[in-house]
């Protein structure tokens, strides 16, 4: 996945601006932005705070390392379930 040549926090402070009343176009002018690049950041980060965005990634990071846990205690579970099969 291509990674953002703009952080979250410049992110907020441009979603900021447009919320203070500068147009969409004026700011992807001034950012070099798409206009559907500046939709999609209003949907993920629309309303957050830096504090904010501390918190979503701590979760985003609590969520992949559950997620990765759960695949492995699948995995497991289905080896030993064959294990058991094979024994009958």
């Amino acid at each position: 996945m291509k990674r953002s040549t703009y952080s979250e926090q410049q992110i907020v402070k441009i979603l900021k601006e447009a919320e203070a009343g500068v147009s969409v176009e004026e700011l992807s002018r001034q950012y070099g932005f798409g206009k559907s690049t500046f939709y999609k950041w209003k949907a993920k980060y629309g309303g957050m705070e830096t504090s904010d965005l501390k918190r979503l990634r701590e979760l985003e990071e609590e969520n992949a390392r559950l997620k990765q846990m759960y695949a492995e205690l699948s995995l497991d579970h289905k080896l030993l379930k064959d294990v058991v099969e094979k024994k009958l």
